[in-house]
């Protein structure tokens, strides 16, 4: 023990029981944390999927209202068609919530083969990729320091801090979900890409359940026509 010796030296003729006494009672006896190391990340490339649910792209923003509570918003979209599935906010979102709001995700339009994030903590989290493993969900986890490999969710948070965080004051997370919520579904039907051609998310490529509801209204519109 370093600091036995230490003590020696100083002329402090105190034994090892009396010094590893005195340490305990100080509360000394703690343990060193260590940083924990990540694992060597590949470069992924940042592809455009040609299907829905390929690849969705998460990530988290951070906010506060106006009591100074600090509120965090988990975004999640789909690469295909940049479309938002997923808006949501809470005070605290752990990886449990994450896997919650994914498993609503996944019974509402299917699961991704793949999922791009960072090296947050709830995204190394085993409880995270637990799930993914069950799954069969890929992660692709970006480079530390290098957002950019996470483009499109980039891309998106800055329009959503534009439009709504930097541009309300916000009480609670009710208030906050409900403006989200109009912003997503408006971002989705209105909201044009110049890499999909100047068209919205649904626009450019909506969903099965959305064109099979269209069709089935322009079938009812033109019997009662007829």
């Amino acid at each position: 023990m370093k600091y036995y010796y230490k003590i020696r030296r100083e002329g402090l003729k105190w034994n090892r029981k009396r010094v590893l006494r005195v340490y305990r009672e100080m509360k000394l006896s703690l343990r060193r944390k260590y940083k924990k190391r990540l694992v060597a990340r590949i470069k992924q490339p940042l592809e455009v999927p040609n299907v829905l649910n390929e690849c969705w792209s998460m990530d988290f923003m951070s906010d506060a209202f106006t009591d100074g509570r600090k509120v965090r918003i988990f975004n999640v979209i789909d690469d295909c068609n940049r479309e938002a599935i997923a808006i949501n906010a809470g005070l605290s979102y752990p990886a449990r919530a994450v896997v919650e709001t994914l498993e609503y995700l996944k019974e509402e339009i299917g699961a991704p083969r793949y999922v791009r994030c960072d090296n947050g903590p709830e995204f190394i989290s085993k409880t995270f990729m637990n799930w993914c493993k069950k799954n069969f969900i890929e992660i692709k986890y970006t480079q530390p320091g290098k957002p950019m490999q996470n483009g499109y969710i980039e891309r998106f948070n800055r329009f959503f801090r534009e439009d709504i965080l930097d541009a309300y004051y916000f009480n609670d997370s009710y208030q906050l979900q409900k403006i989200s919520n109009q912003w997503r579904e408006d971002y989705n039907f209105k909201h044009p890409h110049q890499s999909l051609g100047n068209k919205s998310p649904k626009e450019y490529m909506p969903r099965f359940d959305e064109e099979f509801k269209f069709f089935i209204k322009s079938d009812l519109n033109n019997v009662s026509s007829g």
